[in-house]
């Protein structure tokens, strides 16, 4: 079946279908006519002619920094279910934690022609930001903040700081805190500056011992080993993720503390495994899922209007403390 076969049964011309097909301008009759057709035949235009003619496609590029990741796994959720709800598909590239891979699929998925890119951005240095800044296509970063380019992230800083003050509440006064690589302006710096800002407004000294971990439990176990070997006398943690604090309590009991009685700890993200172990971790939520579908109607609004000015749209999103047993 072919475009000529369908307008000839249609009483069209062909170039009326072809309209049809791409989303050009047409009477309401003769679309509906084309319809008809089209439904009764079965007919499925070629997809790859479509996107040489019309130079996109109905994918989107997904880029995430790793998939082992509960987070990135409902950012991801959240991204899949607004696109597809409008017909999309999405193409889900996997950096490692990569950043030179990340310019790669961006420059891949910009070839492909796709429709819009999502970044699950970890860093952004300045080749990067020239870069999106520079993108062909409709894209938002998830996760970063990113100056002049649309994007939806945490509120990383007031998170921290909050679960930081809660610490002090509870009369910690013998605080260590363990992050990540500083160079992740969300996860590293932000929550970092956050806990910094809790201990000041509590007269307390911001100088407080700290070790960097990367994104998993061992690290935090290795980084709470370092810490508790030069401070054995702490009486609280504040990790800047779920995840390495769950190694942060794995080592502390290592070490014969009881928790929360000995040492409190608190971490970033609500992920399904702290509300498993024990104690249970205090946390703060972020709402990832619909960080990811916010980042999607994003994008979709920056498709519908490609020919648009349109302004930079920056969403930040909100979180909530759930406090458990651990502190």
């Amino acid at each position: 079946m072919t475009i000529k076969e369908i307008a000839q049964m249609a009483g069209v011309s062909s170039a009326a279908v072809s309209r049809y097909l791409n989303g050009g301008s047409l009477s309401q009759q003769k679309r509906d006519v084309i319809r008809d057709v089209i439904q009764r035949t079965g007919y499925r235009p070629d997809a790859a002619a479509q996107m040489l003619r019309s130079k996109v496609t109905d994918y989107t590029g997904v880029i995430v920094p790793k998939i082992n990741s509960d987070a990135v796994s409902r950012v991801t959720a959240g991204i899949t279910q607004v696109l597809s709800q409008r017909g999309y598909l999405c193409l889900l590239a996997n950096t490692s934690g990569e950043p030179e891979q990340e310019l790669a699929y961006l420059e891949l998925f910009q070839d492909r022609s796709v429709a819009g890119i999502i970044l699950m951005a970890t860093v952004l240095p300045p080749r990067h930001q020239e870069m999106l800044k520079a993108c062909t296509v409709p894209l938002v970063v998830a996760g970063q903040q990113c100056e002049g380019v649309p994007c939806v992230y945490h509120d990383d800083y007031n998170a921290a700081r909050e679960l930081t003050g809660r610490l002090i509440q509870r009369g910690r006064r013998k605080l260590v805190y363990i992050g990540v690589t500083e160079q992740d302006i969300a996860v590293g710096l932000h929550r970092k500056q956050g806990m910094r800002a809790a201990l000041t407004e509590a007269g307390l000294s911001p100088d407080i011992p700290c070790a960097v971990s990367n994104f998993t439990a061992d690290g935090g176990r290795r980084a709470m080993e370092e810490l508790l070997q030069a401070h054995p006398d702490l009486d609280g943690v504040m990790c800047s993720t779920d995840l390495i604090a769950i190694g942060a309590m794995e080592a502390l009991r290592a070490a014969g503390k009881e928790l929360p009685r000995d040492v409190s700890v608190a971490g970033i993200d609500d992920s399904w495994a702290g509300a498993h172990i024990t104690p249970r971790l205090t946390t703060a939520h972020f709402y990832y899922e619909e960080c990811g579908a916010e980042a999607a109607r994003m994008l979709l609004s920056m498709v519908d209007q490609k020919d648009g000015d349109l302004p930079v749209r920056q969403t930040m999103m909100g979180y909530t403390v759930v406090e458990r047993d651990s502190i």
